[in-house]
């Protein structure tokens, strides 16, 4: 385990990196400026190890404006419309950072959070522990909320994320991790990647992308990823790109199921996500422009990564149907995410 200083904030924080290693080919750099996955070394057919996320040599290029790359979002990840929500009676007005609506938390979210290190254990993976206390009306949500997030290096090249998270009052919450993948090293664009998502709907989203409260059977759909399908067959058939929230086929909450698979058949490496959570954004990248520069010189253009962003649905307080996101004073916020890694 390696620890070094990346930066300050203007604020005068210190910024941590550490540096991750397994044993089979797998380095994995975390930044506390967002709980961020800077860069992720994975190994291909070839044998040789590359970077497959999207992220910045320099803290300064993390301080800018970018879209998430690789941070986690909280308190609430996805969309909220209208920039508010009513709980029990009360109504909290949020930013609307997103046209009329509220995104990923607000102006200054948990991607935008400095977040403090608890543990860093080599055994028996290598692990990293780190914590926020986000404070009551931050960003307009209620409650004094207090997250932990690990990440490991598991056995057979996978990465767990696990989330707690504890409130002190009613409050909302919908966390995710948001790193951009390019199983190329993003030498291509992702339009060959071979897809499956374990879903058979999507929830509908109007204008802002915004649910409208319906479930969408994608089957037979440019939404239908049940089977393997290239990324770009249909790409053009949902303008700019994929931005949809996918109901995760399951038959019980809050236990690990698959979630997604992707195959590049350049690299051979294959990406599989697993979690507890009851929906995944899939999203290409539709807004990467080339004008970003990130590591090595790297420009990122539109269609140039995937996200796959295990979550709740967005807009969920909003609608009474979909998987609760209400968090308690006494009840425990848990989900796990695992991306896993092999080579055909």
């Amino acid at each position: 385990m390696h620890h070094v200083v990346f930066g300050q904030t203007p604020g005068g924080k210190k910024v941590e990196k550490l540096i991750l290693r397994n044993k089979t080919g797998l380095k994995l750099e975390l930044i506390t400026y967002g709980a961020t996955i800077s860069s992720l070394e994975v190994p291909g057919r070839n044998g040789k190890s590359e970077d497959v996320v999207a992220g910045f040599d320099n803290l300064g290029a993390y301080l800018h404006e970018h879209p998430y790359f690789g941070c986690m979002v909280g308190r609430y990840a996805n969309r909220i419309a209208g920039g508010q929500f009513e709980l029990d009676g009360v109504t909290y007005s949020l930013a609307r950072n997103n046209g009329d609506n509220h995104l990923h938390g607000g102006v200054e979210g948990f991607d935008k959070k400095v977040w403090n290190i608890m543990e860093v254990n080599d055994r028996p993976y290598p692990s990293v522990l780190l914590s926020y206390r986000s404070e009551h009306l931050e960003e307009g949500y209620p409650g004094n909320l207090d997250v932990r997030h690990r990440i490991t290096l598991g056995p057979g090249n996978q990465i767990t994320l696990d989330t707690e998270a504890r409130t002190d009052r009613p409050t909302i919450l919908n966390l995710t991790n948001h790193s951009y993948f390019n199983l190329t090293a993003f030498r291509k664009n992702i339009y060959d990647y071979q897809v499956m998502i374990h879903a058979r709907s999507i929830t509908e989203a109007g204008e802002g992308l915004i649910p409208t409260g319906k479930f969408l059977d994608v089957r037979g759909t440019p939404f239908d990823f049940t089977m393997p399908t290239p990324v770009g067959k249909n790409i053009d058939r949902v303008p700019p790109g994929y931005d949809h929230n996918y109901v995760i086929d399951r038959k019980e909450e809050n236990v690990p199921v698959p979630v997604a698979e992707v195959y590049d058949p350049l690299s051979g490496r294959v990406l599989k996500v697993i979690s507890t959570q009851p929906g995944v954004q899939f999203y290409t990248g539709n807004f990467l422009d080339g004008s970003l520069k990130g590591k090595g010189g790297v420009s990122y253009g539109r269609h140039s990564a995937f996200c796959l962003e295990t979550q709740h649905f967005p807009d969920s307080p909003h609608h009474p149907h979909f998987p609760s996101t209400v968090l308690r004073e006494g009840e425990l916020f848990k989900h796990s995410t695992i991306f896993a890694f092999h080579v055909k």
